[in-house]
């Protein structure tokens, strides 16, 4: 978990360099909710891309880790009943597992395939050979006869720097904050992504290419 309010002192001494300009508390919150959720999906695009390369386990193996390491902070488990999976903040669906003696992992397979198999009791789905497909929300066939389970992965919760208006000034409002959800190393690379969106915002070429050099610098350090 990263303090948003050690990211917004940070983003502001950037900013008030030179009195070059101010992020107020209403812009900083709308450029820490995109600069945590670009951070994040980024995630599953670079182990994506690490997981498919030839020969990569030994090369890219602490990386992977690494990355699988932040995902697992939002990695949770939800009951489907009636298709319907009891949790709502469902991101990325994973595994699909019923329980009923011992464990079975449903396979999946396209709403299609499911159709074209349940018209054969050769290729019907099975207590053995247990299947699933999604359509829109809902999860269909469940052939072991008991509730379905599932891993998911969820969204972080939006983050908030919370604030009162003393004497015309926001003061930080530490009971209401909502912090970042990523990972404490995540904290540089937030602050100069959002320096980056001030930057645009304000107009500022300075502060946005200065956020970009440092953005791209700290990623490449991460990647090395």
């Amino acid at each position: 978990m990263v303090n948003i309010d050690t990211v917004y002192q940070k983003v502001l001494a950037f900013a008030n360099k030179e009195q070059r300009g101010y992020v107020t508390p209403q812009e900083f919150n709308l450029f820490a909710d995109q600069a945590q959720k670009e951070i994040f999906e980024q995630y599953f695009y670079d182990l994506d891309k690490l997981t498919k390369m030839a020969g990569s386990t030994d090369e890219y193996g602490d990386v992977i880790d690494i990355l699988r390491e932040k995902i697992l902070i939002f990695e949770s488990t939800s009951t489907i009943a009636a298709g319907v999976i009891s949790n709502n903040d469902v991101y990325r669906l994973g595994t699909v597992f019923s329980y009923g003696g011992v464990p079975k992992i449903l396979e999946e397979v396209t709403y299609h395939d499911l159709v074209e198999m349940r018209q054969s009791p050769l290729t019907r789905p099975t207590l053995t050979r247990p299947v699933y497909a999604r359509r829109g929300d809902f999860i269909i066939d469940n052939p072991v006869g008991t509730a379905a389970h599932c891993t998911y992965t969820r969204q972080p919760s939006k983050p908030n720097w919370s604030y009162v208006v003393v004497d015309g000034k926001a003061m930080h409002d530490p009971f209401e904050k909502v912090n970042f959800e990523l990972h404490p190393s995540e904290e540089n690379e937030l602050t100069y992504k959002i320096l980056k969106f001030a930057g645009l915002s304000m107009k500022k070429d300075d502060i946005a290419k200065g956020g970009q050099g440092l953005e791209t610098l700290q990623v490449q350090q991460e990647k090395q």
